[in-house]
């Protein structure tokens, strides 16, 4: 028996292994890939919506965006004061890319060349393709925290790189300044050149007198006087005939000068959503807790609330050839908010004033007497467009010299520019008819005054000059009935019926300057019936010609602010001395006479019995122009 015997090893066991999940491998896959691939996704994204331009040590990144037509640009720089060019137009603008719109380098140059440019300040020589080339810039950051920001004036920071140098108090600027500059008197016509002999210079300006600061006012008196002067002496809404030779042209800008700032609302300021704002024809919100008339209207929304009623007044004409007056759209406050509070240069905020004025240049109407007959409405004060060398707040737009003829009508007026017109700021309240105002005339003429004064606002412990912290200790150190303090700091001074509810119960409000000369507030409490206690005559009675009478001891109270600083007055004690009589009649003399003119109707307001601000302002514009018996 034969046995084989096999060489093969013996095979080991297989060892059985035990299957892995695939989740672990699965999740692995997924996410090891993902930054990469976010990488390349937002390379992707950010080549293709947005333009760089490099020079020198400066990088300009400008992305553009579905909201925007113009580019958003943030410039990054390594070092101070370095040299860069930076396109003057907007490269995104279909207007320029199609149309080849010239910027004049000679307008760049008279208007620079017209403004006293000290050694830090920036010259721009313009070729006729649109480049500026800049020998000193500066990027400044403005983004600077608003610490005691008072709701109130929820825009006006306290605190920033100027050193509040675009507030500073008329006054108080004659007194640092008198003899370094001269009221400017080149726009006045024969009737008003004689105000030019109320100012002197010193070219000293160290040795500014009081002599010389009370000509400057009795100047500021003259002004006013001739604006007054150009009053319509007749109510238009009851001449059928108010349409003959009045015809009004309103002006289709391109977009990039309105709509599309506009369309900024939601990141024009990073601390409120202006959106809201802008809602209802910039009206803003309803408020059915005062009425059905009453909005939550904010204060720099006048552009867009005067372009709304301006396209609907009764003598609009769509062919300029018929018009006497030309009306241009230009939301000059907003293109300030867009830009303020980001990093960008004094060259970008101005890009669209210049385009602007190259835009009007080529139209027949502006050439034909060069803006004498047009009229610009701007929401923000007139310091905000008339920017200094030394500082970086606001733009250079009424500094150009074809902003000089036009005539401009603004919430603060530059008390020594003859074309410079005030007018009311915005409130809450936009009637609708005769019958809206006297419902509220009748309800806030019988109102109960609780208390004898009331102040809403906020301390500004780093304002030195300012007395606002003087009259908190006062008011608080009163009772409750004679004088009630509603802290801005700590309540909502940004809900209009908290606001409108304690001036409503008061016969005295407050109103010292804030952080410039006028208040919004002052119109809010006159709408309400509560009688302004005012302390700088720059608050008031040297910025609204048309809609406050010159008599102003008929709705206001004045005590110097100077007094207060020097605690030679209380004036709680002073309001207490005013006669019962006395404040009955400047309560009435608001509430009939004043209050149908200092608030705006609707965009459909049909009034018979009364003229609101806007029917005030745009009959007085008209009797400006044709005085000037222009062709």
């Amino acid at each position: 028996m034969v046995t084989v015997l096999s060489k093969r090893k013996p095979k080991a066991p297989k060892k059985i292994e035990r299957k892995r999940g695939c989740f672990r491998s699965c999740v692995a896959w997924f996410v090891y890939p993902l930054p990469t691939a976010l990488f390349f996704i937002i390379l992707i994204f950010v080549w293709s919506s947005s333009t760089t331009y490099i020079s020198g040590r400066i990088v300009h990144v400008c992305v553009s965006s579905r909201k925007l037509t113009n580019l958003y640009c943030l410039s990054a720089t390594t070092q101070p004061n370095d040299k860069f060019q930076l396109p003057f137009t907007n490269s995104s603008s279909p207007e320029f890319l199609e149309k080849g719109i010239p910027v004049l380098e000679e307008k760049l140059e008279k208007s620079l060349a017209n403004s006293a440019l000290d050694d830090n300040s920036v010259n721009l020589n313009r070729n006729l393709k649109g480049e500026s080339k800049e020998d000193d810039s500066v990027v400044r950051n403005q983004s600077d925290g608003n610490n005691g920001l008072e709701a109130v004036d929820d825009l006006k920071p306290t605190a920033f790189d100027d050193k509040r140098v675009r507030n500073e108090n008329p006054v108080t600027f004659l007194e640092k300044k008198a003899g370094n500059e001269a009221t400017s008197t080149s726009g006045l016509k024969d009737d008003s050149k004689k105000v030019s002999s109320f100012v002197h210079v010193n070219q000293n300006p160290l040795n500014g007198s009081l002599d010389e600061i009370k000509n400057a006012r009795e100047a500021v008196k003259e002004y006013l006087r001739v604006q007054r002067s150009w009053a319509a002496n007749q109510n238009w809404n009851q001449n059928q005939n108010q349409c003959y030779g009045r015809g009004i042209y309103v002006y289709e800008l391109p977009p990039k000068f309105n709509k599309d700032l506009v369309a900024q609302c939601h990141d024009m300021v990073p601390w409120v959503d202006m959106c809201k704002y802008f809602s209802n024809n910039a009206l803003g919100e309803p408020i059915p807790e005062l009425g059905n008339r009453w909005f939550k209207t904010h204060q720099y929304s006048l552009e867009l609330i005067f372009h709304s009623r301006v396209l609907k007044h009764p003598c609009r004409v769509y062919d300029e050839n018929q018009a006497k007056l030309f009306y241009v759209p230009y939301y000059g406050g907003l293109d300030i908010l867009r830009w303020h509070f980001k990093n960008v240069s004094n060259e970008v905020k101005d890009t669209l004033s210049y385009e602007l004025v190259n835009w009007l240049e080529m139209q027949k109407s502006w050439d034909k007497n060069l803006g004498k007959d047009h009229v610009f409405v701007l929401g923000k004060i007139s310091w905000d467009f008339r920017r200094k060398d030394h500082t970086s707040w606001g733009t250079r737009f009424l500094e150009l010299e074809e902003m000089q003829n036009p005539i401009k009508l603004m919430i603060e007026r530059q008390p020594w520019e003859l074309n410079d017109i005030g007018i009311p700021h915005p409130t809450h309240f936009h009637p609708h008819s005769d019958e809206d105002i006297r419902a509220w005339q009748r309800k806030i003429i019988s109102s109960n005054r609780r208390s004898l004064i009331s102040f809403a606002g906020a301390a500004r412990p780093d304002a030195h000059d300012n007395i606002r912290s003087i009259l908190i200790d006062q008011c608080t150190s009163a009772t409750e009935e004679q004088c009630k303090f509603f802290d801005c700091r700590t309540k909502h001074c940004d809900e209009p019926r908290s606001l409108i509810g304690l001036f409503t119960e008061s016969e005295f409000c407050l109103q010292p300057p804030g952080d410039s000369p006028t208040r919004k507030s002052v119109f809010d409490s006159l709408v309400s019936g509560c009688i302004p206690a005012l302390f700088d005559p720059f608050t008031a009675y040297y910025q609204y010609p048309w809609h406050l009478p010159e008599d102003h001891g008929k709705y206001s109270v004045f005590i110097d602010q100077e007094e207060v600083r020097k605690m030679k007055v209380n004036v709680v004690e002073r309001l207490m001395k005013v006669p019962l009589k006395e404040r009955d009649d400047m309560r009435r003399n608001i509430v009939y006479d004043l209050l149908p003119k200092l608030v705006y109707g609707d965009e459909d307001a049909k009034f018979e019995l009364f003229q609101d601000a806007f029917s005030i302002t745009m009959n007085n514009v008209m009797e400006r122009v044709k005085s000037l018996n222009l062709e």
